[in-house]
């Protein structure tokens, strides 16, 4: 029974219709089955996918890393060149042509890695960039998850 106050404040009790009793343990488990179910397709589905989704991350890193050389382009006149590679987006080149205007604490936090932790190749050319990675086997060329990611700029 609940109880409920009236108007005098006086506490009274009334009947709990059948509607109202709540969930019995049998529609609970029967609920909890459902989720355990849905939970599990969708894990599985999940499971199965990671390497698509290193692509996915080493695609958003590269856009990244293009930001960032951008950057770099704009406080210096140009981009690093090939010899001092990426690594001048994390620290301050020291070797020609040194940059003028090099950001305080760089322009990333860290030596970029791909999904698979290979560190991603750069060229600059008299057009601009290349930054590629060679994918989950580290290698040139390849199909599928082994194929070359590559971004120019």
């Amino acid at each position: 029974m609940n109880q409920f106050s009236d108007s005098a404040g006086t506490r009274r009790q009334r009947p709990i219709s059948n509607g109202e009793a709540g969930l019995t343990l049998i529609e609970m488990m029967i609920v909890l089955v459902i989720i355990a179910i849905v939970a599990g397709l969708i894990a599985f589905n999940v499971m199965n996918r990671p390497d698509e989704a290193r692509v996915t991350t080493t695609k958003a890193n590269l856009s990244t890393i293009a930001g960032a050389l951008k950057l770099y382009r704009l406080d210096n006149g140009g981009y690093p060149t090939s010899e001092q590679g990426l690594k001048a987006l994390v620290e301050r080149p020291l070797t020609e042509p040194a940059p003028q205007s090099w950001a305080q604490g760089g322009y990333l936090s860290s030596p970029p890695l791909d999904a698979w932790g290979h560190p991603y190749s750069y060229v600059a050319t008299p057009e601009g960039f290349t930054i590629k990675s060679l994918g989950k086997d580290g290698k040139e060329g390849g199909e599928g998850i082994d194929a070359d990611l590559e971004l120019r700029g």
